[in-house]
């Protein structure tokens, strides 16, 4: 493996002292900054005085890019990856750079910092052990609707990013999927002067957002407790029926098998249930 390195670098989200003294070090070391906004990481440089070159990579030219960054690689030059704010690849370019990078035989390391999903996540009371980030919903409404109704059932903790423009019809959309009951909290502007945080129901946070204007504006992160566990030693109706007609002919271990076959429901399941009918 090459001694070049890329490092992929978190930056502020909005608190510019949330950089970390090695994400300075890097960006200060490095010969070329690829960025995904020149202009917008430009004034993050000359907040911190650092004069490092920068190339623009986003998500329109990143596979032109990428050929020009292993070329710099290539002649031992290290190269540091960031994007407008957070950690770069998290719902940001960066994705097919490391893979080509990576693929080419270079070492990619990750400078750590903030990222604005565990930000909401580690402050916002809900469910932490398990969840699943799903980046940005779909922008209209229809296939929107569609996309969390069919996450409706999900047991983790869910969370997605949202715009300003869309939010009120995403609170609305998940009102409509996940019931006006299910928790839900969004986080807005995190680390920045107006940092808020709107808990409850989703009818409730909802009717907040409605009737503040300011609670429309800025950046969301939008989380979504899981749907209860089902208790799967529960047989459904239907499973039930088939489990006690089979048991009228066939021994508890025939039974449970059949009926694990036509029903689909696990087979210990089905077994344990057959044990406590004889």
């Amino acid at each position: 493996m090459s001694e070049a390195v890329l490092y992929v670098v978190a930056t502020p989200i909005g608190n510019l002292e949330d950089i970390t003294p090695r994400a300075l070090r890097i960006l200060e070391s490095v010969a070329l900054i690829a960025a995904e906004d020149t202009r917008h990481s430009g004034r993050l440089l000359s907040h911190f005085n650092i004069k490092t070159p920068m190339i623009a990579v986003h998500d329109h030219n990143e596979r032109q890019q990428q050929q020009k960054i292993i070329e710099k690689l290539q002649q031992g030059l290290d190269i540091a990856l960031i994007s407008d704010a957070g950690t770069p690849l998290i719902s940001d370019p960066g994705f097919v750079l490391v893979r080509e990078v990576r693929a080419a035989g270079f070492q990619v390391a990750p400078v750590p910092g903030c990222c604005a999903l565990v930000a909401a996540l580690c402050a916002a009371g809900v469910p932490s052990d398990r969840f699943a980030f799903e980046g940005f919903p779909p922008a209209k409404s229809q296939q929107r609707l569609n996309y969390y109704t069919a996450r409706a059932n999900e047991t983790r903790t869910l969370m997605f990013y949202e715009s300003p423009h869309r939010i009120i019809d995403s609170l609305k959309d998940i009102v409509s999927a996940f019931g006006s009951e299910r928790s839900i909290v969004l986080a807005r502007e995190l680390t920045k002067t107006f940092e808020t945080f709107l808990g409850g129901t989703a009818e409730e946070v909802l009717a907040q957002v409605e009737a503040d204007p300011n609670q429309r504006k800025g950046e969301f992160v939008l989380m979504i407790e899981g749907a209860p566990e089902q208790d799967d030693t529960l047989l459904d109706p239907r499973s039930s029926e088939v489990l006690d007609i089979l048991l009228e002919e066939l021994s508890v271990k025939q039974a449970s098998a059949l009926a694990a076959r036509i029903t689909g429901v696990k087979k210990k399941v089905l077994y344990q249930a057959a044990l406590e009918r004889k």
